[in-house]
């Protein structure tokens, strides 16, 4: 009897997460992997590590199980998803790693493609150029396992990259990333009406969450290393639910906010909209 129990993943990966969390927090904290957040509190960083951690040992049960029990736990979507996700956390640690908040002369470390193209010309290590250029690399890679025609293939790969972009840019504040992430899937499921996307994401949708919980709570920052992989999370939702004709749209939407988040500040945007500003601060401690 073969049985398919597609939430599977999702719940293992929730549990591995919540249990490995408070073991991970003190494991930083005492090693002194701390960076201060925007109201300068030194908190344990980069709690993205989480997901990593706890989706890779989600994978052991979750093996096992279908091995051995004849039960199909996976749909075929987890392997392009599990190939960008741990590629974009691997960029997002390296990133969290080996780029300094503040150069010797006190100067802000290159933001932004201005800022990480400069670097370059310079010829600087840029990890943000690395991180861009691997997303790229690992996006036309995964997307390739879909079946897509040129065009599909090229236009999903770029929503993919532009998506990890754009949240790396909102996680400037507590939890935004994290909240941005449940609503726009949320609204994905809702008017779709499927759960596959869901349950083809699971895996490290769950862990990704139990972090922003911290990171909302401000117990610990999730990093570019949690960031990214919202933000791939994110595409990958997009992709595996919209047309050809929606991902267009989805990716105007996103480079619109991409090329804002360059020129402009989008937390002086959120202070600013009534609204916005409640729900962006829903959850911090006060």
């Amino acid at each position: 009897m073969f049985a398919c129990w597609p939430a599977l993943p999702l719940l293992i990966a929730l549990v591995s997460a919540a249990a490995l969390a408070p073991a991970l927090l003190r494991a930083l904290q005492s090693a002194g992997h701390t960076r201060a957040n925007f109201r300068q509190r030194p908190l344990p960083f980069p709690f993205g590590v989480l997901s990593l951690a706890a989706s890779l040992l989600a994978l052991i049960p979750l093996m096992l199980l279908q091995r051995l029990a004849s039960t199909q736990l996976f749909h075929p979507e987890v392997l392009p998803v599990a190939l960008y996700a741990l590629g974009v956390l691997a960029l997002g640690l390296i990133d969290d790693t080996l780029a300094p908040p503040q150069d010797a002369e006190g100067a802000r470390a290159p933001r932004g493609w201005r800022g990480h193209g400069a670097a370059v010309v310079r010829g600087e290590l840029s990890t943000g150029t690395l991180k861009a250029a691997g997303s790229l690399g690992l996006a036309l890679l995964a997307m390739s396992y879909l079946g897509l025609s040129e065009g599909r293939w090229l236009l999903a790969a770029a929503v993919l990259v532009l998506s990890t972009n754009v949240f790396n840019l909102l996680d400037l504040r507590p939890g935004r990333a994290t909240k941005v992430f449940v609503l726009l899937g949320a609204g994905l499921t809702l008017g779709a009406m499927n759960l596959r996307p869901l349950w083809a994401l699971g895996l490290f949708a769950a862990p990704a969450l139990v972090a922003g919980v911290y990171d909302l709570r401000e117990r610990a920052m999730i990093g570019d290393t949690g960031a990214n992989l919202l933000g791939a999370l994110a595409g990958l939702w997009l992709v595996l639910t919209l047309s050809g004709t929606g991902q267009l749209i989805a990716l105007a939407l996103l480079l619109v906010i991409t090329v804002y988040g360059e020129l402009r500040s989008i937390s002086a945007l959120v202070e600013r909209t009534p609204g916005l500003r409640e729900l962006d601060s829903w959850g911090r401690p006060s």
